[in-house]
């Protein structure tokens, strides 16, 4: 079977970005990117601080409401349909509920073939590069550096503590079918 998705899972500033950005660069054929941060981009503003929406709290912790999981929902549905329709798509996410978040992925997944890939790093690292970025509410990285691989099952994993961003797309890229 031809993987049409590879969907890696891990903690702000863990290097996933980066990673996705080398995997189009190294697998042969064309692969679109998708993440969680372009999702949330593309709510309404109004949206992006409410409770209904997505709440980024001070010390890092994210919250997530109905309107949020709904239109997530919705998003996930296209994007496993462009991959039906014979687009080769990877993913970005953050599986904040963990194993839950795993899950509603293979829901929509159905029987399509997909490359499962963890992105761990240490916290200080994240925690670094998250001060680094400037963009990210400080705590977020150290939060969810472990949290969200609780419980969810990957074909592969990758550490970027230690290891650059093309080192692991093409550890990545050899498992791919």
């Amino acid at each position: 079977m031809t993987t049409r998705m590879i969907i890696l899972n891990g903690g702000s500033s863990s290097g996933k970005s980066g990673i996705v950005r080398c995997l189009q660069a190294v697998l042969p054929d064309p692969w679109l990117a998708f993440g969680c941060d372009s999702f949330v981009d593309a709510l309404p503003a109004k949206m992006q601080a409410s409770d209904e929406g997505i709440v980024f709290a001070a010390d890092g912790e994210v919250g997530v409401g109905a309107d949020f999981r709904a239109l997530e929902a919705a998003w996930t549905e296209g994007v496993v349909a462009m991959a039906r329709a014979g687009a080769r798509v990877v993913i970005d996410d953050v599986f904040l509920g963990g194993a839950a978040s795993q899950q509603r992925w293979r829901k929509a997944l159905g029987g399509l073939e997909v490359l499962w890939v963890g992105v761990r790093c240490d916290s200080a690292v994240a925690a670094a590069r998250e001060i680094a970025r400037g963009d990210r509410v400080r705590g977020m990285a150290a939060s969810q550096a472990d949290v969200v691989h609780q419980g969810v099952f990957y074909d592969l994993e990758v550490d970027t503590t230690h290891t650059e961003s093309m080192a692991c797309a093409r550890t990545i890229a050899a498992h791919v079918g």
